[in-house]
């Protein structure tokens, strides 16, 4: 008896691997087999109805290199608002989680307050954000004549220059709370032991965050940075919401001229604009992940 519920269990663990097959194998229907069909199309004239097209090689990609100026003005758009949204809402968030690390009733509603926004439809946050940006009649405008300033009205989402900045306020309020509660679970995670020893050798609160905190807070941190690039690149139902539907030039992004390509009936171009977009997502995050430490084994 005891030799065959031996031989039982040294064949349990073969078995075990066979519990994700199913997963794995919708995972690659939905997700790889879409993404080689990308690297097919990217390389063909196809307008996503007819039944036959072209392979016109490389074609596609050395047009959006070379020939294509919307594709790179969406592509500018897109690195100024990521670089804008990863800076402005990391440290905000950093900041928030530093003076709310401690677990008080009072710093546990903040930190729900902070939250909220994270659980609303990035449609519903559009239009409510529209309203705030609404020339002479909106929250800010409003705002700004109540201090004396009522001379001063900048154009918000209508001006080409800005407009990017003012979807990067949007896109910080939206996820600065989620991103606090990242770096607060980091923080807690660090032993207070590290803190004291640094303080008995005389180091500061400076000095303790530069050589004790900000180390070991850097794969949280790495995820933070990567979680609000592709969050910025993937920017897309806000950016409908507040710009309309196609954006003005000063909104568009890499995804909305995607998405206006598909709309085009040019799916061999747009499978390029997306593998493109893809390569970008991967080297960014890559970068952020090396920089920040949370690359390492």
């Amino acid at each position: 008896m005891s030799s065959t519920r031996s031989g039982r269990d040294r064949r349990r663990p073969g078995l075990v691997w066979l519990f994700p097959l199913p997963a794995l194998a919708l995972s690659g229907f939905l997700f790889l087999y879409p993404v080689l069909q990308s690297f097919r199309y990217a390389l063909t004239d196809w307008d996503g109805y007819s039944a036959s097209y072209r392979d016109i090689g490389p074609a596609n990609l050395v047009r959006l290199a070379t020939g294509d100026d919307l594709f790179h003005h969406a592509a500018a758009n897109t690195f100024r608002l990521t670089a804008a949204v990863v800076l402005v809402q990391t440290a905000l968030a950093l900041l928030l989680a530093l003076l709310l690390v401690r677990t008080t009733p009072m710093s546990v509603l903040l930190r729900a307050l902070f939250f909220l926004p994270a659980v609303l439809s990035s449609v519903s946050v559009a239009f409510v954000w529209r309203f705030v940006y609404e020339p002479g009649g909106g929250l800010l405008d409003t705002a700004l004549r109540a201090v004396g300033l009522g001379g001063v009205q900048p154009l918000y989402l209508g001006d080409p220059g800005h407009a990017v900045y003012w979807l990067a306020l949007t896109q910080v309020w939206f996820h600065a709370g989620q991103m606090t509660v990242v770096f607060v679970a980091g923080l807690q995670a660090i032993p207070r032991e590290y803190h004291e020893a640094a303080a008995l050798d005389g180091a500061g609160r400076l000095a303790r965050f530069r050589h004790v905190t900000w180390p070991l807070l850097a794969p949280a941190a790495a995820i933070v940075a990567a979680y609000t690039t592709v969050q910025s690149f993937k920017a897309f139902d806000l950016v409908l919401g507040l710009g309309g539907n196609p954006p003005g030039p000063g909104l568009d992004l890499l995804s909305t001229r995607i998405y206006t390509t598909f709309s085009d009936d040019r799916f061999g171009y747009a499978a390029a604009e997306s593998l493109v977009f893809m390569a970008f997502v991967l080297l960014l995050t890559w970068v952020q992940r090396r920089a920040l430490g949370g690359g390492q084994p």
